[in-house]
């Protein structure tokens, strides 16, 4: 059999055959509220997508390097390995960066240098003149310093600069007046948006917005714009969403190829660079090796979706000076994708999937849109001025953390799935730890200050989870309970008992009765006179939320843990109820 015809065997399936199957496989369930997703941009994720959604969707036959860059900019998936370098002096910053070299890191970023004159420049680059660079926190000085340098001597490989291109568009003009090949002296800082709160529409648009007024001002001042376009790079924030991060940077290159269109550039020069790095938001600093999953999970998004240089976080850079171990792992996860999995040897994996197609499509058209609406107020800087910008990534951050409080929003090892034996005070820099605003922090905050409680001579409280009565129901709400207590660094203990007389007696600090609602009432009828018997005041605690709880209140339970309990809230009344004091 021909393997051409291999499929002929298996007949197509029509959307109204899946359909059917699928009312029936719900047995009556609401289709909405179970397959249906509502994201925080607002788009309606369907349970699954097939060849017929991508009618309409512009662009699907463009190669990979060709216009408009929906399938990328080169004819391959290849990218650049970039390690961030932290050390400020000029020379320790070499060393380390001829190390990461040696090590297989293709381009350096030096993230903190300092560099005040053309000597200290000069100590900084030596020997790395076929290695691209990257200088995050360049000034208008060092630009000028690296431009004459740059005119002075050959250099073989790009450089560039994280010069926020919009700070002084007269500067900004006066470099581009004076080209050197292989500089790109500009970034524009999507990866601050991501950081902050925005959803992937507003990353989008908001770092359309920047690109336009950057253009427009090169373009009122008689500029060519095509030498604009290539002296700018975008950098991007890499989040946990996987498939809206590819289709993220996928709709980006595609929505800058049409800005550039619209200012008469069109073919090669509308190429967008993109610089990734695994988001920041997302690191903890409790079960921290979790970062090196989520890092490999969001160098996999970036390079998938087309970034051209990729820096990977080391796992303990949010608490902690990374040290050579964090540095090497980071470095390798980029190896290890490049080298033994291959990424790069195909451009545009991800094409072709309807999924990401479709993502593909709604996040270049709704983040055109939001680029329209921040032009129509005037543009990106006055919108950033007047404190626009800034109102909208508060909003989506009080979202984000509300998620995250409530566990809507899921970061593995804090809070939820806690390690309960994991100890982090000892390793932990605090002021390292809050220098970026990140998800896990509160609920980190609430951890280290039981450790704190512990180290400074105070117990550590106990919380007995006692199972009682129906096997399935006491199970779900003791391992719902005990995760929920976990992620508060209070110590678990979780029991089955056959008389209420038992738990009355179990040593600990706070006592979670584990059952089903009907058999609560029960419970508690016998359980608090045999705690009275014995003279316990432990609280008790209920894991569900019964229709008889204000009974169950009335007869001396303490509390109730539930679903729509606020973890926050809650564990941090009991920390202070059992006495824990920061």
């Amino acid at each position: 059999m021909a393997t051409e015809h291999l499929l002929e065997e298996f007949p197509p399936v029509s959307r109204a055959a899946w359909e059917s199957t699928i009312a029936r496989d719900l047995k009556g369930a609401d289709y909405e509220k179970k397959l249906i997703w509502r994201s925080d941009e607002g788009l309606v994720i369907k349970p699954y997508y097939r060849a017929e959604d991508l009618n309409g969707l512009a662009c699907l036959d463009a190669a990979p390097g060709e216009f408009p860059y929906r399938r990328g900019v080169g004819a391959s998936g290849d990218w650049q390995i970039r390690e961030e370098i932290d050390a400020a002096d000029p020379k320790e910053a070499n060393v380390a960066a001829h190390a990461a070299v040696g090590a297989g890191a293709e381009g350096i970023a030096f993230s903190n240098a300092l560099v005040k004159s053309g000597a200290e420049l000069e100590l900084l680059l030596a020997g790395l003149d076929e290695t691209p660079v990257h200088v995050e926190n360049a000034n208008e000085n060092l630009i000028r310093t690296l431009l004459e340098r740059l005119i002075r001597r050959s250099r073989a490989a790009e450089t560039s600069t994280g010069f926020d291109a919009l700070a002084n568009v007269d500067f900004t003009i006066e470099v581009i007046a004076a080209p050197t090949a292989g500089f790109v002296p500009f970034t524009i800082r999507a990866d601050k948006f991501e950081e902050a709160g925005a959803t992937v529409v507003e990353e989008i648009g908001f770092a359309l917005a920047a690109g336009v007024d950057f253009l427009t001002a090169i373009q009122e001042r008689g500029l060519d714009v095509r030498r604009a376009a290539a002296a700018v790079e975008f950098c991007f924030a890499i989040g946990a969403n996987y498939f809206f991060e590819i289709a993220k940077l996928r709709a980006f290159r595609l929505t800058w190829a049409r800005v550039l269109e619209g200012f008469g550039v069109a073919g090669e020069g509308a190429g967008a660079r993109i610089a990734a790095r695994t988001s920041r938001w997302n690191e903890t600093v409790y079960d921290p090796h979790v970062n090196i999953l989520r890092g490999t999970t969001e160098a996999m998004a970036a390079i998938l979706g087309g970034a051209d240089a990729v820096t990977v976080a080391p796992f303990d850079e949010c608490y902690r000076q990374p040290d050579e171990a964090s540095r090497r792992l980071a470095r390798n996860t980029q190896l290890l994708l490049k080298h033994e999995a291959a990424f790069g040897r195909v451009a545009d994996v991800a094409g072709g999937s309807y999924y990401v197609e479709v993502l593909t499509d709604a996040f270049a058209h709704d983040g055109w849109k939001r680029m329209q609406e921040i032009e129509a107020l005037g543009g990106y800087r006055r919108a950033r001025a007047d404190g626009t910008i800034a109102q909208i990534l508060e909003h989506g951050m009080a979202a984000r953390e509300k998620a995250v409080a409530g566990r809507r929003r899921v970061l593995v090892g804090t809070n939820q799935f806690a390690n309960q034996a994991e100890q982090a005070l000892e390793r932990v820099d605090e002021q390292r730890m809050h220098e970026a605003r990140r998800g896990a922090r509160t609920h980190e905050d609430l951890r280290l200050r039981t450790e704190k409680h512990v180290s400074a001579g105070g117990k550590r409280p106990r919380v007995v989870f006692a199972e009682v009565g129906d096997l399935k129901m006491r199970m779900a709400r003791s391992t719902f309970a005990s995760n929920f207590f976990a992620c508060g660094g209070f110590e678990i203990e979780t029991r089955q008992f056959e008389w209420p007389a038992e738990i009355a007696a179990a040593d600990g600090d706070l006592i979670v009765l584990c059952s089903s609602d009907a058999g609560y009432a029960e419970l508690v009828a016998k359980l608090m006179p045999a705690m009275k018997e014995l003279g316990r005041s432990t609280p008790v605690i209920v894991a569900g939320n019964p229709e008889n709880a204000d009974e169950l209140a009335a007869a001396g339970i303490a509390d109730f843990v539930h679903v729509r309990s606020n973890p926050v809230e809650m564990l941090t009344e009991w920390q202070e109820r059992l006495g824990v004091k920061g």
